[in-house]
């Protein structure tokens, strides 16, 4: 089975917690804290596998969790960071987040990777808090969580040709002909289900990839019939053979199937207008063919090369493949221009984020939340005294304090952060 579209939930490593610990040796008196940091959690990444061609590892596995970091230990030792999560992707594939559509990666090549998940960093150990005034703190900070998000793994295919069209023109008998591959072929409507890619080799031992599309038909970029699925394929594609029955058989106009499956090209994606073309007009061994083609070249209206083909019989086959390979030599790899312009430099004031928000909840207790009060939350070790006295501090010098009292706060209303509820003590 070909999948080329999943939704996946990718969850980075926590970092390891920090250690609240204290170096005692014989002979050595007051020897002073001695925990160490926690390692930092794993990230999560995606890596090009050549030797992959469809995204079925993701059809069974929909969650994917890197290991978290290791905790700090005694003696000052930092905790092992974690090995981070390599995950392998076909060549072409594109990760966006689910909720709001943004490209995080786009990976074409072997071997390259993106960080889609980024691991914790892990917490400090007591060490790190030792001051003049506090030579021997009990403060010690968690890891921070590793980032979570729901991604959209979508695979559009490498090949440098893309054969387009109406169901049961040829597309499939024609990639069977000039390949090794092997698809269904049938004499009815949308015998292709899924893509199938084939290596061309011409008599001049030129070689390219091509792809069999399934076939498109009015209304196609609207999700009509099966070829809207497909048609993302068609973006990476150098060079488009559109193959046109000239037979007539199917009751159809040659030239009506020609415009009308290039106005869902150009529907589907503007850029498509300009991708180089090559007409292959399939199916001359039958009797009206000839006929057809001449109406077919009188109702053209720009200048597009024809090719009249019999995949039966094999006529035209080797003159169409030698133009092609031509074609692909005069056409880069990435075919979309660079637009030149004059970059420069431009500073701007942005208001940084508030470091909480604060809200009344239905039953009366005052929220609060926000980036850097939750994370800031997280890091800390409510076990010990001296780790919540920091707490309270940092809240009163980002403002918490007096933000409930312009509230209405007062002695003994409940406080909530994240899942956690205090007392508010004026």
């Amino acid at each position: 089975m070909f999948v080329d579209q999943v939704k996946v939930f990718v969850k980075a490593g926590d970092g390891g917690n920090g250690l609240v610990a204290y170096r005692r040796e014989k002979y050595v008196p007051k020897g002073g804290p001695a925990g160490g940091d926690g390692g930092n959690g794993g990230n999560v990444i995606f890596e090009v596998d050549e030797g992959l061609n469809t995204l079925m590892d993701f059809r069974y596995q929909h969650h994917f969790k890197a290991a978290r970091g290791e905790n700090g230990m005694n003696q000052k030792q930092h905790g092992k960071n974690a090995d981070p999560l390599v995950i392998s992707v076909p060549p072409g594939t594109t990760v966006k987040d689910a909720d709001t559509d943004k490209v995080i990666a786009d990976l074409t090549e072997h071997k390259q990777r993106a960080v889609i998940a980024k691991g914790g960093r892990g917490g400090r150990g007591n060490a790190r808090f030792a001051t003049a005034r506090n030579p021997a703190p009990e403060i010690a900070e968690n890891g921070e969580p590793g980032e979570e998000l729901d991604v959209v793994v979508e695979l559009k295919l490498l090949a440098d040709v893309g054969l387009v069209g109406f169901p049961s023109v040829g597309k499939s008998t024609f990639l069977s002909v000039v390949t090794a591959a092997k698809p269904k072929i049938a004499d009815y409507h949308f015998t292709t289900l899924s893509p199938n890619l084939g290596v061309v080799e011409s008599q001049d031992h030129r070689s390219f990839v091509m792809a069999d599309l399934p076939g498109l038909i009015e209304g196609a970029h609207e999700g009509v019939g099966l070829g809207h699925q497909f048609l993302r394929h068609v973006e990476r594609t150098r060079l488009l053979l559109h193959v046109v029955d000239m037979s007539g058989l199917e009751g159809r106009d040659p030239y009506d199937d020609y415009v009308t499956i290039n106005n869902e090209l150009s529907s589907y994606d503007k850029r498509l207008e300009n991708r180089p073309q090559i007409i292959v007009a399939n199916k001359m061994d039958m009797p009206d063919a000839e006929e057809n083609l001449e109406m077919f070249k009188e109702q053209l209206e720009e200048e597009v090369m024809i090719f009249p083909i019999s995949t039966i019989t094999r006529e035209g086959l080797d003159e169409l493949l030698y133009t092609v390979a031509d074609q692909l030599d005069q056409i880069p790899k990435q075919s979309e221009a660079v637009e030149e312009v004059d970059e420069r430099v431009i500073y701007k004031f942005e208001k940084e984020e508030a470091p909480f928000q604060l809200t009344r909840a239905d039953d009366g207790a005052y929220v609060l939340y926000g980036e850097k009060i939750e994370s800031l939350f997280r890091r800390t070790d409510f076990s010990r005294d001296q780790s919540i006295n920091r707490f309270a501090r940092q809240m009163r010098s980002m403002g918490v304090d007096d933000a409930l009292r312009e509230r209405g706060a007062k002695d003994g209303d409940t406080v909530r952060v994240l899942d956690y509820e205090f007392e508010f003590v004026d």
